[in-house]
């Protein structure tokens, strides 16, 4: 590791990673593009192919994905950003232009999660099909994109936690995080190499992508033993959940319930793994009368 560390540069020092001059965007023809951005339109169409491939092992008409597919994306941004927006309104309301610049970050994950079920809801019902059988294509896309899509967090230097000296500690210069994103804590652990000073903590945005990816490997492993349409979608709202539950407790940048020290997240987390965890055991408790009925249906068609 070097004695000095540049103003862009990120380290993992117990794992012996230094990464000098980490862009936050790039210039082409003079117009600056986030790679915040970027990485989350890359995670967009990629997680999109994801759910075509499902839906293609599930025996469906993938255009219905690419076309629920549009409508998802589009309603997900807006939910992300405003349920940023709502639970930062302190940084906003001063400036509310600002609400409209996504270039600098502030998309809520969750509220993309929410505004895609929404979407999925609404559109099914209006083109009169299963929510359930689209959904559970849909969150192999959801979870993948937020596989990539965290590492966007990455080059933005945002979404860590408090001071750690683990295997896993990355060291950030004071001067590449926003002002608002940075703890008083965190301020009290400060160190200084060279002519710069850093901090020194938990790479959440990492171990959320990580976590994310464990999911998609046992989504990926179960699928063709699914019992019941929306059983995939369960398992995403449950595994996301909890995951996101503990690891919301490590980060310093909650997004808190007005008057309260409660991180939305964290009890939205709960909140689902619980849903996930009582839906299945009463689907699964009336699955035999649902497979004859189904297997009723099959023989009269």
């Amino acid at each position: 590791m070097p004695d000095t560390m540049g103003v862009n540069d990120i380290a993992f020092p117990h794992l012996g990673i230094y990464l000098e001059n980490v862009p936050k965007s790039f210039s082409v023809f003079g117009f600056e593009i986030a790679l915040y951005g970027v990485i989350i339109g890359v995670g967009v169409i990629l997680g999109v192919l994801m759910a075509e491939r499902m839906a293609k092992a599930e025996g469906m008409d993938t255009d219905i994905i690419w076309d629920f597919g549009i409508y998802a994306v589009i309603f997900s941004v807006i939910g992300a950003r405003i349920y940023y927006v709502v639970f930062s309104w302190d940084q906003y309301r001063d400036e509310l232009l600002s609400i409209f610049n996504l270039r600098r970050g502030g998309l809520a994950i969750y509220g993309a999660v929410i505004a895609a079920f929404v979407t999925l809801f609404v559109y099914s019902r209006i083109r009169k099909l299963s929510p359930y059988q689209i959904g559970d294509c849909g969150v192999y896309g959801l979870i993948l994109g937020q596989i990539l899509g965290r590492w966007g967090n990455f080059f933005n230097r945002e979404v860590f936690g408090g001071y750690t000296d683990s295997l896993f500690a990355m060291r950030l210069p004071v001067d590449a995080v926003r002002p608002w994103d940075i703890t008083q804590s965190q301020l009290d652990g400060m160190a200084l190499m060279g002519d710069v000073n850093f901090i020194q903590v938990h790479p959440t945005f990492l171990y959320e992508s990580v976590w994310n990816l464990g999911i998609l490997a046992v989504m990926l492993l179960y699928h063709r033993r699914k019992k019941y349409h929306g059983q995939m979608c369960l398992f995403y709202l449950g595994g996301y959940g909890i995951g996101r539950f503990v690891i919301e407790g490590i980060r310093t940048d909650r997004l808190l319930i007005p008057g309260t020290q409660i991180a939305v997240s964290q009890l939205l987390g709960l909140i689902l793994f619980l849903f996930s965890i009582i839906m299945n055991a009463v689907i699964r408790l009336r699955l035999p009368k649902t497979l004859d009925h189904t297997e009723k249906e099959d023989k009269v068609e």
